[in-house]
């Protein structure tokens, strides 16, 4: 497959901040034993991650802002152009030796996302997605699932957990798709739940609240290979609201139904 110069500067920032990753996640494990736990190892490796892409990216782009998981927005003098990035998404998988984390890229020109990278490195699982280029995992390019039936559908889906909030409105969502559908997943690294959907290795996937940094890339991905994607309501204010929903056409229309039905007696 062709890449933009563009596309090739984010996959080389990605694997280098993944190559680090996959260091760290090999002392993590180790650190296991430890009573303490390595948390603070665990805030080094993310760091060090976001300094190697900010890195990379500002060497081949200068002018182009950011918004980062740990720097939040960063200005630029080209107020067209922003990468917004997440250089470890699923820390807490990795925290605890689980495989399933990722770095994610996406490059947004005048408000609309352009360009997508999502790389796990425990798996050696490369995505990208350009605008109008379609989506590959490393070179095989990629559709979404054709299921049309909830009933036959696996969905990816994410659980919001201590200190977060929505928990009662969840469970609501939770208990209503769980009754239509053929199973239910949680990952724990939202940019790798939506990447699933576009390999259609997940049909759909829905999860509330989350920020740009971590669906801007996964968006992209989904259209590249055919889906849909929206917010809760069927708008396009996923990165306002914080809320997505996304399948083919078919699972995306009846997921958005689902988890908006009252909760039934059965």
């Amino acid at each position: 497959m062709a890449r933009s110069a563009l596309l090739n500067v984010m996959v080389q920032a990605a694997m280098k901040a993944g190559r680090s990753l996959s260091r760290d996640f090999g002392e993590v494990q180790n650190l296991q034993v430890s009573l303490k736990g390595p948390g603070d190892y665990v805030s080094q490796a993310d760091r060090k991650a976001e300094e190697i892409v900010f890195t990379e990216l500002s060497k081949a782009r200068p002018g182009y802002g950011f918004l980062m998981e740990e720097r939040g927005a960063v200005s630029g003098e080209d107020d067209q152009h922003r990468w917004i990035v997440d250089p470890l998404d699923g820390t807490t998988n990795f925290l605890h030796g689980l495989p399933i984390f990722a770095v994610s890229i996406a490059l947004e020109r005048q408000g609309q996302v352009v360009a997508g990278v999502i790389y796990n490195p425990a798996m050696d699982e490369l995505y990208t997605a350009e605008r109008g280029g379609g989506a590959f995992l490393n070179d095989r390019r990629l559709r979404v699932a054709a299921r049309a039936k909830l009933s036959d559908a696996v969905i990816g889906t994410g659980v919001p957990h201590l200190g977060m909030t929505g928990h009662g409105n969840y469970l609501v969502e939770l208990r209503n798709v769980m009754g239509e559908v053929s199973g239910i997943r949680r990952l724990g690294a939202a940019s790798l739940d939506l990447a699933y959907v576009a390999a259609g290795r997940f049909d759909g996937f829905w999860e509330d609240p989350l920020h740009p940094w971590d669906i801007a890339a996964g968006m992209l991905l989904i259209r590249e290979a055919g889906g849909f994607v929206s917010d809760s309501d069927g708008g396009q204010a996923m990165f306002d609201n914080g809320s997505i929903v996304a399948g083919n056409e078919a699972i995306h229309k009846a997921l958005l139904k689902t988890i908006k039905k009252p909760v039934s007696a059965r």
